[in-house]
């Protein structure tokens, strides 16, 4: 079957099943790797992309679903890492092996778009559900509070 979506702003046509997970799509078929498997099953987020501007689970998405829609991946965020939510995962030294970085950035850009200043509950919760096994959430919230300034352009 083929579903026609827009990627990182352009448009995509695939022929796969149907129910195929979006994140086997995305990185077996359209090699966007960016976006990394992990549990599987929506628990841990290293999957995390926006579709439509929301942050989403790939692996548990079927791409049939995703028809008609706009996907963003870590690859769409900028070409050069310029992002100010990539600039401050840079500048407060978060990843450390950094296999939940992907699911983690794109978690946090999906918070900023909906509240440019969260507080720390906020970040709390928009993160639930992000695993990093290294444990970089004290990192991860500095990183999203630095954000919001350079957003800002202070």
């Amino acid at each position: 079957m083929a579903v026609t979506f827009t990627l990182n702003g352009k448009a995509t046509t695939v022929n796969v099943d149907p129910q195929m997970p979006l994140l086997w799509v995305l990185r077996g078929t359209l090699n966007m790797t960016g976006t990394k498997v992990g549990c599987g099953v929506a628990l841990c987020g290293a999957c995390t992309v926006h579709i439509d501007g929301e942050a989403s689970r790939s692996c548990i998405t079927p791409v049939s679903s995703v028809e008609g829609k706009k996907i963003t991946t870590i690859e769409g965020l900028s070409a050069d890492g310029s992002h100010p939510v990539q600039k401050a995962w840079i500048e407060e030294d978060v990843p450390q092996c950094g296999y939940c970085q992907s699911g983690q950035i794109m978690s946090a850009v999906a918070l900023l778009a909906r509240k440019s200043s969260p507080t720390d509950a906020e970040i709390d919760d928009a993160m639930n559900g992000n695993l990093c096994r290294c444990g970089t959430y004290q990192r991860i919230h500095k990183a999203i509070h630095r954000a919001t300034s350079l957003q800002a352009g202070s």
